[in-house]
């Protein structure tokens, strides 16, 4: 164990690490490992983060047909139980972080610990020395008409529910979008007993060639990748899954759920090829454009972000703001090796770790190998301008408020304003339960502006009776060794 420079008086240096996903759980245990006490926190009742979801029994127990659906299981293995033993590390599940604020001794997390919906959570409050910001993303998905009707969700949403509870959510699915994480999704959704029809890529053949083609050799660092991907694609053939390239689905029908599809053909700049449209009858469809990061707690605590909407992080993947560092999806999107590789850094110098340690430099070598993957992604998958093409004006771009496309541009046009908050205030897109999470995005794009990036003093939606509780608490740092609730 490296000795700490940074420990005060009072012991080692405290660093709480927000996420429990792969780049959360690297960076607790790099801290650990550089002499820091460390807290994980997590609102989820498991750790292993979107990535590694599993059911909730312990990971020695799982079957033969979970394991099949899981990724780098080893390395979860191994990952969370060298977290879970070590002396130096307390891992909070159920820990929602409901605000964060910047104050000249450092950044301060208010917490309530306990199931979402418990009316008597523990209000938590903590002061650290070190931050480390692992919230992750989820999934980006582009409204079309039809996409409120049930049967119709996320792909991560579909895979999630596979993977915990071995559930297909329909018989019969469609999966598209676009990005290489549609091609694990139906992979796992045909191991749970779905009949995937298709999986429909937005980007055309030559996106993907000029993405993904140049320069082979530049992706020797991630061969984990290319072998994901020939798996995927010896499933693909396995299960008779067609995979098209430069289609959407561009509408849902039915009644009271999915029916049918209309999947057209795309142009290069993903406008639909009039007279290509056809239906395909299915009862569910998974969409995933791509991933948003998580940002909230970033933005509540002063930190830069970049114009591709991510925390901006230096070498260290040190943020702008002190006492704050940030890794995995929230600084861009580069798949599970980046996460682990910048989770450490992080981690290691949140901890005040020395820089000549053998295991820094091995995570910067592998972060360089991933992020050359990342910019091929966006270079091969980035989302075009031309899907706005497939929208009419009664498609609900806002889910929660039914706010639609003719009502938003309706709202801009009667307050000669194209400010997604002014905007947001005069029609109520984004006012609803997920608060813009899912539609800010793609409401920014349909007013021509940038993304709105709103510092909320209240980061999630929590109970008035737990601000009241949380007022009246003291806080409090985790002792080192201290009892964890860490149920895999």
């Amino acid at each position: 164990m490296t000795a700490n420079p940074l420990a005060d008086a009072r012991g080692s240096r405290h660093v709480v690490v927000v996420g429990a996903g792969p780049a959360g759980l690297s960076a607790a245990r790099a801290a650990a490992e550089a002499g820091a006490r460390v807290t994980v926190l997590d609102a989820s009742h498991v750790t292993g983060g979107q990535y590694w979801r599993h059911p909730a029994v312990a990971t020695d127990r799982l079957e033969a047909a979970d394991l099949e659906l899981q990724h780098g299981w080893t390395t979860f293995r191994a990952l969370d139980a060298a977290v879970d033993e070590h002396p130096g590390i307390e891992v909070l599940t159920d820990a929602q972080v409901w605000a964060a604020e910047r104050h000249d001794d450092g950044p301060r997390l208010h917490v309530l610990v306990g199931p979402p919906d418990d009316i008597d959570r523990s209000p938590l409050t903590l002061r650290p020395d070190a931050l480390v910001l692992a919230t992750g993303a989820h999934d980006r998905t582009l409204p079309f008409p039809g996409w409120q009707l049930p049967g119709v969700t996320t792909a991560g949403a579909a895979q999630a529910l596979a993977k915990s509870d071995r559930v297909a959510v329909g018989r019969r699915v469609v999966v598209a979008g676009a990005g290489p994480f549609l091609l694990p999704v139906a992979a796992t959704l045909a191991r749970v007993g779905a009949t995937v029809l298709g999986v429909h890529e937005a980007s055309g053949a030559r996106a993907l060639a000029r993405g993904w083609l140049p320069r082979p050799w530049l992706l020797a660092g991630s061969p984990g990748k290319l072998a994901e991907l020939t798996g995927y694609a010896a499933g693909h053939v396995r299960h008779r899954i067609p995979y098209r390239t430069g289609e959407a689905v561009i509408a849902a029908h039915g009644a009271d759920r999915v029916e049918a599809v209309t999947i057209a053909r795309l142009d290069d700049s993903w406008a639909p090829v009039a007279g290509t449209e056809r239906i395909v009858e299915a009862d569910a469809v998974f969409v995933s454009h791509g991933f948003t990061p998580r940002l909230e707690l970033a933005i509540a605590l002063g930190t830069d972000i970049t114009a591709a909407r991510f925390v901006a992080v230096d070498a260290d993947q040190r943020t702008s703001t002190p006492g704050v560092w940030a890794a995995g999806e929230s600084t861009g999107i580069a798949g599970v090796d980046a996460a682990l590789a910048e989770g450490w850094i992080a981690g290691h110098h949140a901890a005040g770790g020395r820089r000549d340690d053998t295991r820094l430099r091995r995570a910067v070598a592998r972060r360089r190998a991933t992020h050359e993957v990342s910019r091929r992604m966006e270079a091969a998958h980035g989302i075009r301008p031309g899907w706005v093409r497939w929208l009419e004006d009664d498609t609900l771009v806002c889910r929660c408020e039914e706010v639609s496309v003719g009502r938003l541009r309706e709202a801009a046009s009667l307050t000669c304003s194209s400010d997604p908050v002014s905007v947001k205030l005069t029609s109520r897109a984004g006012l609803g339960i997920c608060q813009g999470r899912m539609c800010s995005p793609a409401v920014s794009a349909l007013l021509g502006a940038p993304a709105a990036l709103e510092a909320r003093p209240i980061v999630t939606p929590v109970r008035l009776g737990d601000l009241a509780r949380a007022r009246h608490s003291g806080s409090r740092a985790p002792a080192a060794g201290s009892a964890s609730h860490n149920p895999h």
